[in-house]
């Protein structure tokens, strides 16, 4: 008899996490070793003339806080672990997003004796944001896309379908 009703509970709370994850999603930067060039634009994304915060998403200090994991530049051996570490941190469900040629590939770093290459060598990535370095509004495309993708099923599947890949924009004349 109480099992119907556990049922319908859990099926509530289910779909609360997952309204609260889609309109506040927190999310954390990792620089694991570029030229700076993507951290400015992520950086631009905060500011008032682009406000990612309008979406809901709040850069989080913390790995243990976020869901969103934001990583530019190429994976370098010196920062693997840490990414891996920051990665470990964050609480499930978790999502990563790389920004930038560097983050994808390797970018202009591909091929030195320190760089692994792109962070999905190291990590799951969900989403993809390419550039060098992407404009503000590809990065927001991407964060919004990923949104969307958690709106539609709940969560982006890792192995079975590819990952997203934002569009990046022209500018306006």
């Amino acid at each position: 008899m109480n099992n119907p009703l556990e049922h319908t509970w859990q099926s509530v709370m289910d779909q609360l996490k997952t309204w609260a994850r889609i309109n506040s999603p927190w999310a954390i930067h990792f620089n694991s070793g570029s030229c700076n060039g993507c951290d400015i634009e992520i950086l631009a994304t905060l500011t008032p003339r682009y406000d990612m915060e309008r979406f809901g998403v709040k850069l989080q200090g913390s790995p243990r806080h976020a869901d969103i994991l934001i990583c530019t530049g190429p994976v370098t051996r010196q920062a693997r672990e840490r990414l891996i570490r920051i990665y470990e941190q964050m609480p499930e469900p978790k999502f990563v997003v790389a920004v930038g040629s560097c983050a994808l590939t390797g970018g202009a770093f591909q091929g030195c004796y320190n760089v692994m290459g792109g962070i999905d060598q190291v990590i799951p990535v969900d989403a993809y944001i390419p550039g060098c370095p992407p404009r503000p509004e590809a990065i927001i495309d991407g964060l919004v896309k990923l949104l969307g993708s958690l709106k539609a099923d709940g969560a982006p599947e890792r192995a079975s379908e590819p990952p997203l890949a934002a569009s990046v924009l022209e500018p306006s004349s």
